[in-house]
């Protein structure tokens, strides 16, 4: 069940970036106009708007991680408490 809601994510993502790929050239296109004309703070934000969105991707995997490393630490001890169990009721008998 989770495979087929990766599948769909990839192939909604795909389906969006060509949209996505557009953009480069229409920012290119504004900075220059901007910088040619002689107001260079529009290019700095659009900098500062790239860094902000490069960063957003990387954050969001980091919490995903660590939750998920959490998680499986917690799980493993669960485990672990489990299979104790069994040992027990496999010697008591």
């Amino acid at each position: 069940m989770k495979s087929w809601k990766v599948v769909l994510l990839v192939i909604a993502l795909l389906a969006v970036a060509p949209d996505l790929m557009a953009q480069c050239a229409m920012c290119r296109g504004t900075v220059e106009s901007t910088v040619s004309n002689g107001r260079s703070i529009v290019a700095s934000d659009l900098n500062l708007g790239i860094l902000y969105l490069l960063l957003a991707p990387y954050l969001i995997v980091a919490s995903i991680g660590y939750l998920w490393y959490r998680n499986s630490k917690r799980e493993h001890g669960r485990r672990i408490e489990i299979a104790g169990r069994v040992r027990r009721a496999m010697s008591q008998m």
